[in-house]
């Protein structure tokens, strides 16, 4: 009789990670979630390691698993530029030396500017420096695809909101927490420029039908996101519909970001990043939604489902 593959998720505690947890466990598969301090989650097998060095890394990843790569470093270029082609370099090796299939959750700073929309096939093209390290990342795991020495694919996602990411989603941080506190919501830039964003809650469903399909792997995938996206001005007023109050919101401009970069270093790590609010920024995932006849959550939903995640979360 076959083993089911066990379900190791590398980076613990993060908005991805739970609800790929939350998704496998509805699933019935096994998981373990893999931190340098996870927290214990019933049905979950946990284990301590740091993927900087590679003999803590080969102790919890076992053979033939399904491994997925969802690590959040700080926001720091720094802290990029040190360690993320190791974790990259040690998790390909181990994944090969184990033989287990191996999802990597990416972004899409690798892409730089880009007119039109942004799909599987747009070319690398890094304008910022943390763009060309998620670039070289990509490009060694490609490397290894190419040659056929590793199972694995890359599974992409625009800006995210969602259950779990209110601390980590422009739209969390900066309408819907706002509007929670009885403040007036904020935008980047420019409110009338449109801007994909994908649903947490679809990227578990649609990894785990990516880790489970065969022919998946070997690609570069988009997850399910809804279109045609929205502007800024369009989110704001759907989520003080739900809130019940006006639409008001101010713009956060671009010499108000950077004068805060003097003082506050998570808000200079954003400066470089800003282009993504200075054009529309467009995602495209088609090809996820014909291959899995998968329709993504709409934003209308999206925004209500999180607001109302976010009030239930606080009575607990």
């Amino acid at each position: 009789m076959e083993t089911k593959p066990k379900h190791i998720i590398l980076g613990a505690g993060g908005a991805i990670g739970n609800v790929l947890v939350n998704e496998l466990l509805c699933n019935n598969e096994k998981v373990k979630l893999v931190g340098r301090d996870p927290k214990p989650i019933n049905g979950v097998e946990i284990a301590k390691a740091d993927l900087n060095f590679y003999g803590e890394l080969e102790e919890v990843i076992e053979d033939n698993s399904i491994v997925y790569l969802l690590v959040g470093l700080k926001y720091d270029y720094e802290v990029w530029k040190e360690h993320w082609p190791v974790i990259m370099a040690n998790v390909i090796d181990v994944c090969i030396s184990k033989n287990a299939s191996l999802i990597f959750f990416d972004n899409v700073y690798m892409y730089g500017k880009v007119e039109g929309k942004m799909t599987e096939e747009t070319p690398f093209n890094p304008c910022s420096k943390k763009g060309r390290i998620r670039a070289d990342i990509a490009n060694m795991l490609l490397a290894q695809i190419n040659n056929g020495t590793i199972k694995a694919m890359i599974a992409r996602s625009a800006d995210f909101y969602g259950p779990y990411a209110e601390k980590t989603s422009i739209l969390s941080m900066f309408v819907f927490d706002k509007l929670k506190n009885g403040k007036k919501a904020q935008w980047l830039i420019n409110a009338n420029l449109k801007h994909s964003f994908t649903y947490t809650n679809d990227c578990g469903k649609a990894l785990y039908m990516l880790a489970t399909t065969e022919e998946a792997y070997g690609q570069t995938w988009h997850l399910p996101t809804s279109s045609p996206a929205l502007s800024g001005e369009d989110y704001i007023k759907k989520a003080t519909g739900i809130y019940g109050v006006k639409p008001d919101y101010s713009i956060m401009k671009k010499w108000m970001v950077q004068l805060g970069g003097l003082f506050v270093t998570m808000i200079k790590e954003v400066n470089e990043m800003l282009y993504q609010n200075e054009y529309d920024y467009e995602f495209d995932s088609s090809k996820f939604e014909k291959t899995f006849n998968f329709k993504p959550t709409s934003y209308e939903n999206g925004i209500k489902e999180t607001i109302d995640f976010y009030k239930s979360t606080e009575v607990r």
